[in-house]
């Protein structure tokens, strides 16, 4: 089916988008979002699949280099530092989460930052926050095409579909493209889209977030030197609507006219807790209220106490992983992060080291683990909850529900549990100037002459923990 106008609405659209558009609520929102995305990103440049994607990006050379977050002489070829910055962003699953399903900032901000330094004309903070809202809006609003896009994915990766087509609204809105050019643009990053779920418990699912970045760079600045593609991409069941088999589009209201709104105004994300796959964050957070339960009637915590553990969770075969052997089948477990809080009476950043992974207690408590799915329990991250049930040998039942965890977009994480979230994850790569630093431009953004210091203060690290973390894991 052929519908007229949507995708040159979107190319418009793009251009036509400015700064005094912003509002105060997208600024604010959009700022978090920034924050918590480098936060992640900086840990992530500790991980395995991190180094060993940086191994392979410096194979490329090139006139034009981009930083490479969290490393103070590093740089590389502009569509590759965007890559791995993306990769650092999910290499752990810490980045941030919207509704419908995406990981709207990671597929974003490293493309957009990674460009910036390669332009003649360093862009301002505000042309930064206008960029990264376009990329942002675009996803959103490809999202809303389509009713499946709401639930839980079970087909595809969502960043890898609406990411690429944000990574290169953003980049064409940076670049200064003209509305058939950002239009061309976005043709050009549906031919890089998709990626399985069946990757997504694997190394190879933060990849999902770097092609994003980098294929959506590479096509608005394909767009830019003249190259063409379907200029109704959006408006075709095979074009972009190949991703959904409820693919209804819409045209994307005048920038200027008092029908524009900006999604993100209307729709927080949700930012994580834990390094993990959304879904456990309502697992978790049931599971420790289940375990007080238990605590306060028979005293001391005691394994051996325990005879089942009952998840009640939506159906999603991706996220019910019953023996994770790996770090990425951990992070999408229900089962295993309901039996990390209850040993540990908390999950963290430790919990998914191979060490963790392998201890035997833990093991000894995933046996015990049983999932039901009942019918009320709606694969949607806006609607599931989570209850666990603890049954102990004397025959007692310890219960516990959790409908919104803290973090979720309806119990958003206050500003001030977001900056040590990021201080926390940024000091263990940057030194304390470089932390004070990031955050301070991202929480002045808007009033910045040059985005250009962003990425100094990225690379202040010591050279000792630079490098300790340069061999990977």
């Amino acid at each position: 089916m052929l519908r007229k106008g949507i995708t040159g609405s979107f190319g418009a659209a793009i251009h036509g988008l400015n700064t005094a558009q912003l509002t105060d609520g997208v600024i604010n929102r959009s700022k978090r979002m920034m924050l918590d995305t480098l936060g992640v990103g900086l840990i992530g440049t500790r991980t395995a699949v991190f180094n060993k994607a940086l191994t392979y990006s410096q194979l490329f050379r090139s006139d034009e280099r981009s930083s490479v977050w969290g490393k103070s002489e590093l740089t590389l070829p502009s569509h590759y530092a965007a890559f791995i910055n993306g990769i650092a962003v999910h290499s752990m699953d810490f980045d941030d989460t919207w509704h419908p399903a995406t990981h709207p900032s990671g597929a974003v901000l490293p493309a957009l930052l990674a460009l910036a330094e390669t332009l003649p004309r360093q862009p301002s903070g505000l042309d930064l926050l206008l960029a990264f809202n376009v990329g942002i809006e675009v996803q959103g609003r490809l999202m809303r095409f389509s009713r499946e896009a709401y639930n839980i994915p079970e087909r595809f990766h969502p960043p890898s579909v609406v990411g690429v087509m944000g990574s290169a609204a953003a980049s064409a809105k940076l670049l200064g493209l003209s509305p058939e050019q950002c239009g061309h643009a976005l043709a050009i990053a549906a031919s890089s889209a998709g990626a399985p779920l069946a990757n997504t418990a694997t190394q190879t699912k933060p990849l999902h977030i770097g092609n994003a970045c980098r294929r959506g760079l590479e096509a608005a600045q394909l767009a830019g030197m003249g190259l063409e593609g379907n200029p109704a991409i959006l408006d075709m069941n095979c074009g972009f609507g190949v991703y959904y088999k409820d693919y209804s589009p819409s045209a994307m209201a005048v920038p200027a006219s008092a029908d524009f709104r900006w999604i993100l105004e209307d729709q927080d994300v949700a930012f994580k807790r834990i390094p993990a796959h959304l879904g456990m964050h309502w697992v978790v957070d049931a599971t420790l209220a289940a375990r007080a339960k238990l605590e306060n009637t028979v005293g001391n915590f005691d394994l051996s106490q325990i005879r089942q553990v009952t998840l009640r969770v939506p159906p999603s075969k991706y996220i019910n992983c019953p023996f994770p052997t790996t770090e990425h089948q951990a992070r999408h477990s229900f089962q295993f992060n309901a039996s990390s809080a209850l040993l540990d009476n908390k999950v963290t950043v430790a919990s998914f080291s191979g060490a963790q992974i392998n201890r035997p207690a833990l093991k000894v408590l995933l046996s015990k683990v049983e999932v039901e799915t009942p019918k009320d329990n709606t694969p949607s991250f806006d609607k599931m909850y989570c209850e666990v049930a603890i049954e102990t040998e004397q025959g007692q039942t310890h219960a516990a529900r959790c409908d919104t965890f803290y973090g979720h977009w309806r119990k958003p994480l206050s500003q001030e549990d977001l900056v040590e979230k990021f201080s926390v994850n940024a000091s263990s790569v940057l030194c304390t100037e470089g932390v004070e630093g990031v955050i301070d431009v991202i929480g002045n953004i808007e009033r910045g002459r040059e985005c250009s210091i962003l990425n100094s203060y990225l690379r202040m690290t010591s050279s000792r923990d630079e490098q300790f973390y340069s061999t990977g894991s």
